[in-house]
């Protein structure tokens, strides 16, 4: 009898890709004209992001160049959870935070897609912020890992512990 693969869904963000994606985003606002002399700037804050700058625009573009060296890094915007802009003195500020774990409720809907849709012999469980998914079949598995991608949650999601 051949015992069960399985799989663990998360939602994890490497730490060192994001220091890496802002210090080239510190790089590029130091470097380029459109943000001379309007006190650009980004920066840790503890465990979230600052971006600091003169104009609500200037803020955003800041947060765009930090996204896209997100992206280009392999880092999923759907981990980055940036607020709205806002005045603080003189400056616009923008506060990004990047989100780990999958919540209770966001498993419980990867979980009732797999039930509803997914291969017959597919088994979920919820363990603290992952899922794990199981199933005798190899070919069962890539399917549930290939609906999960195809759902496209508001999160992000990889695949580790492939057993």
């Amino acid at each position: 009898m051949a015992a069960d693969s399985s799989f663990d869904v998360v939602s994890k963000v490497d730490r060192q890709e994001v220091d890496n994606a802002l210090n080239q985003a510190v790089k590029e606002v130091g470097q380029r004209f459109d943000f001379k002399n309007t006190d650009a700037r980004i920066a840790w804050s503890g465990e979230s992001i600052e971006m600091e700058a003169v104009s609500e625009e200037r803020v955003k573009a800041i947060l765009d160049v930090f996204q896209s060296k997100l992206v280009r890094r392999g880092v999923s915007l759907k981990a980055l959870e940036a607020g709205e802009p806002r005045v603080s003195g003189k400056l616009w500020k923008i506060t990004a935070t990047t989100k780990q774990g999958i919540k209770q409720e966001d498993a419980k809907k990867i979980s009732k897609l797999l039930r509803d849709e997914g291969p017959k012999g597919v088994k979920c469980q919820i363990q603290g912020e992952e899922l794990r998914i199981s199933s005798k079949s190899r070919d069962d598995l890539q399917e549930a890992q290939r609906m999960i991608k195809e759902a496209d949650y508001d999160f992000a999601v990889q695949f580790v512990n492939y057993r």
